[in-house]
This record gives structure tokens, C-alpha cells and sequence, in this order.
């Protein structure tokens, strides 16, 4: 059911070959545990988050019906895809129980007032965004060799990358004019790819550890830091950086020969914020 080509193919939870998985390589891996899991919170309660944003672009039926139709469901069925893979790889953590003290706090940060002032600004936060869950899910295929989660990693990134096409294409759509100079993009990509340092993932990885029966107790933040700081490297090691700065850089518009010279640059400023 699953293929590395960026293009998606459809697929639902009835066509995931859960026979195949092989529990043996992931059982006692600690890191894909807490990928794995926060991601799947993450991406199930885009359900919230889309509406939202849906309310954010009311008025525009174009952009509504695709977020409520297609965006917001897609990425819920990869919060579930993942959920019912971690909860058959690491059955004695409470899924349920971690999600739910997950939602209450995440819930309160997912407000319409914490989008771009713009639309326009907002649909290079997007781009941000999906440039960021894209390249998080093929690093995560190089992490493991269960054919099972490489499969539903690489099906998810194809996914997210047409995400990215589509908020792009309502960017230049809301942008014809090009009312909004590049110096406003720039500021609205470097203010989201800073904010994505310090936001979701971690929030989801706090309740993940939190929550963990590896832990007895409740752990100090001092120990979850630690924990956070050695997964954020490993997953780095396999990070796509040059895909990562064609993907930023897009909406930007720049002539072709100038985009090609400042993507190393991108790709070197990527991988300072990333690391820090």
C-alpha cells in the first residue's frame, strides 16, 4: 500500500499491512517510541488546529473546502496511522490517558491569534510548516528498517509535500499582486521556523516522557531537556537540509540563478537553528 514517490497515492487505515510488522526492531527503541508517539499526537489534533485556520480564512471558499475536505483529513488519519502503530509496538504505554493531558495543554496554544497578521503571511507559515513535517518524516524513515513504519513514513511525507504545493499555490493565488515584498516573507518564514524550535514537538514529547512507564514518576524538566536534546540531534543526522532550503525559500520568488546560490546559506542557517 505505501511507496517512497512524492506523489501520494490513496491510502487508508484498511491498507496498512500490519501482518508485516515486525515489533522486534522497534520494541526497545527508545527513540522511535517518542517520535513515533509525538508525532502521532501532533498530527491527530490537527483536527482543532484546521478548524481554526478555517476560521482564520473565512470568506474563501476555495481555501475553506479544501482545508475541512482534504487538509484536516489527512492529517488525522496520519495521527491515527501512527497512534495504532504505537499503541501495537509499545502496547503498555496509555495512549489515551498521555493524549488527553497532551490536547488540554496544546489546545490552549492553538488560538487564531497566534497566525500571521496576513493571509498572505500565513500561507508562507504554512509552507513553513509542511516544509518542516515533510523532512521530520524522511529522516524518520532513515531511522529504522521496520518495513512497516518506513512504509507509513514515507506515505505521510508524500502527503505533506502536497500539502506544501497547495499552501503555495493559495500564496500566489492571495498574493497576484505581490503586495507582500520579499522582506515580509523572509520575516514570516525565520519567525515560523523559530517558533517551530519551541512549540508543538516539544509540547508533545513533554507528555509523551511524562506519561512514560519507563518512568516511575513524574521527571524533572532538567531530565526531559536532556532526552529532548539527544533526540533532536539524532534526527538531524538524516535531516534533508538541502530540501529543506528549496522548500523555504520558494515563496520568496527569487530569480533562479540567485535561488540556487543562497540555498547552501539557507541549508548552513538551517542547521545552526536546528541544532541551537
Amino acid at each position: 500500500m505505501l511507496q517512497s514517490a512524492n506523489t501520494p497515492i490513496k491510502w487508508d487505515l484498511g491498507s496498512i499491512p500490519w501482518d508485516h510488522l515486525d515489533i522486534s526492531q522497534v520494541r526497545d527503541r527508545e527513540d522511535l517510541f517518542y517520535l513515533v508517539t509525538a508525532a502521532s499526537f501532533i498530527e491527530i489534533a490537527a483536527d482543532l488546529y484546521s478548524n481554526n485556520l478555517a476560521q482564520y480564512f473565512a470568506g474563501d471558499h476555495e481555501i475553506v473546502e479544501w482545508l475541512e475536505s482534504s487538509w484536516q483529513k489527512e492529517e488525522v488519519r496520519h495521527g491515527t496511522t501512527l497512534r495504532n502503530y504505537a499503541q501495537r509496538a509499545w502496547p503498555s504505554f496509555n495512549w489515551e490517558f498521555a493524549y488527553s493531558q497532551f490536547f488540554s495543554d496544546y489546545s490552549r496554544k492553538c488560538i487564531i491569534s497566534a497566525y500571521e497578521p496576513t493571509h498572505v503571511l500565513e500561507m508562507v507559515a504554512r509552507c513553513v510548516v509542511e516544509t518542516g513535517t515533510a523532512t521530520f518524516y524522511q529522516s524518520l524513515a532513515t531511522q529504522t528498517n521496520e518495513p512497516v513504519l518506513k512504509g507509513i513514513a514515507l506515505a505521510i511525507r508524500a502527503e505533506e509535500i502536497n500539502h506544501y504545493k497547495h499552501f503555495y499555490a493559495y500564496f500566489n493565488k492571495l498574493n497576484v499582486d505581490r503586495i507582500t515584498n520579499r522582506w515580509q516573507i523572509f520575516g514570516a518564514v525565520l519567525r515560523r521556523v523559530i517558533e517551530a524550535r519551541k512549540d508543538d514537538a516539544e509540547c508533545a514529547m513533554w507528555h509523551v516522557f511524562n506519561n512514560s512507564l519507563a518512568n516511575t514518576e513524574q521527571q524533572d524538566l532538567r531530565q526531559f531537556k536532556l532526552l529532548y536534546q539527544r533526540l533532536s540531534t539524532q534526527i538531524k543526522k538524516e535531516y534533508p537540509l538541502a530540501m529543506a532550503a528549496k522548500m523555504l525559500i520558494k515563496p520568496m520568488r527569487l530569480p533562479l540563478k540567485l535561488a540556487q546560490f543562497i540555498e547552501g546559506p539557507v541549508a548552513t542557517c538551517s542547521t545552526w537553528i536546528l541544532r541551537h
